[in-house]
């Protein structure tokens, strides 16, 4: 996962001390067919959808359409608030502490050739709604609120499922499973 500029530097100052920051995510609904685009992220490979931080002084509806356009090289409208979240604590490989206040846009694809376009995906693909591949809990809620058809954006709070350290999809079956 590439760590923006502004979070470096202030890893810089803090060290691995936990940092709260904002994050997107982008549902995207293909308008023609009840398709959803997700990626493939290189980091855990996890499905998700689009999702980024959002940068200062970023509105996270156009963090939503600039991550759209860098991870999957496709323009997007943000439609609505799906969801508000927090996430638990994050503990990555590296130390590095961070919690997510996550703002969940429904979001309609425009155009362009979905691809991996900048590294941080190894795959985008789109999925029908009622067959989605294997999600993490949390990224399951933020697509379902992403696709219904609510007029009030939906207010999640960190639960037991959120995971507290990233892992792969074989580290989830495995801890699931309770084998190494």
């Amino acid at each position: 996962m590439s760590v923006p500029d502004f979070v470096l530097e202030l890893r810089r100052h803090v060290g691995t001390a936990p940092l709260w920051l904002a994050g997107a995510t982008a549902v995207i609904r293909d308008p023609d067919d009840a398709r959803v685009l997700l990626v493939r992220r290189a980091d855990n490979g996890w499905w998700t959808p689009v999702t980024g931080i959002v940068d200062p002084g970023e509105h996270p509806a156009e963090t939503a359409v600039r991550e759209a356009r860098e991870e999957a090289d496709v323009r997007i409208r943000v439609d609505r608030v799906a969801s508000l979240g927090v996430s638990r604590m994050v503990t990555y490989a590296n130390g590095d502490r961070a919690q997510y206040i996550d703002h969940t846009f429904a979001c309609t694809y425009l155009d362009g050739d979905p691809r991996p376009a900048d590294g941080e995906n190894t795959d985008v693909r789109w999925f029908a709604v009622d067959d989605l591949p294997e999600m993490r809990p949390h990224m399951l809620a933020r697509l379902e609120a992403g696709l219904a058809d609510e007029e009030r954006a939906r207010i999640e709070l960190a639960t037991e499922s959120s995971p507290a350290t990233e892992s792969s999809p074989a580290t989830e079956s495995s801890r699931a499973t309770g084998s190494h």
